[in-house]
Parts: structure tokens; C-alpha cells; sequence
């Protein structure tokens, strides 16, 4: 039996920009490994889930850079929970993260849609009570 989820992999052209741009998402460094011959373990993940997190991965083989930021052919390769949808995309905004659509309601939720550095379309999303 499966008990948890430990990983989804991101596909980056750059580790430290991408590291840089999920920080501003709220994001902080669960293990960062770099091996001799060059590769790179860089993880991801929010405080408030310890251990769950993104493994932002350089691609390999010949067609790798082609399938940054379309690793899910237009489908968001996220979707991300918040408490406050308004102030979480102003804390990104004064972060610097500026490729927000309009916020939209939906049935028992709001929600907003973006991008992350490499066009990734990733989605936030607030879920309110029944009432």
C-alpha cells in the first residue's frame, strides 16, 4: 500500500532560478545534493507539509530543454491550496511573481491562475465552506 506523496518532478532549465522563483511561492529547500559529476538533487517543499515537496530536475536526453515548461502539455502541472487567495497572491506579487490572470469564483472555491518562470500553468486556489 502507498502511504504518501513524496515528490512531483519540475522540469527547470536553471536550478537556482527556479529555486529562487518557488521561494517566492513560499517554498524552501528540502535537500539540495550536488554530486561530482555534475548532477543535481535539488527539493523543494513548503513548510507546512514536511517531507512533500517538488524536485526541480534539469531534463535529460535530446529533446529535455524542448519539454521545459510544457511537461504537461498546457495542463497545470500544480495546483496549490491556500486559506487566503487575496493575500496570498499579494505576498507573490511583492515577491515579484507577476503573471497572475484574474481571480475567478467557482463552486465552493476561488481560484486564480499563473505561470510559473518557464510557463508551467500552475493554479491556486482557495476552498470555502458550504454555506
Amino acid at each position: 500500500m502507498i502511504d504518501r506523496i513524496g515528490r512531483a518532478v519540475v522540469l527547470v532549465r536553471d536550478y537556482d532560478e527556479a529555486q529562487a522563483f518557488y521561494a517566492k511561492l513560499g517554498f524552501e529547500p528540502l535537500h539540495d545534493e550536488r554530486l561530482p559529476d555534475g548532477r543535481r538533487f535539488l527539493h523543494v517543499g513548503l513548510p507546512s507539509q514536511p517531507g512533500v515537496g517538488l524536485w526541480l530536475l534539469r531534463p535529460a536526453g535530446a529533446d529535455g530543454e524542448e519539454r521545459i515548461g510544457r511537461q504537461t502539455g498546457g495542463e497545470p502541472l500544480l495546483v496549490l491550496y491556500t486559506d487566503d487567495l487575496a493575500s496570498a497572491i499579494a505576498s507573490a506579487r511583492a515577491a515579484g511573481v507577476d503573471s497572475f490572470e484574474e481571480p475567478r469564483a467557482g463552486d465552493g472555491s476561488a481560484f486564480v491562475h499563473f505561470a510559473d518562470l518557464y510557463g508551467n500553468h500552475l493554479l491556486l486556489v482557495e476552498l470555502r465552506a458550504a454555506g
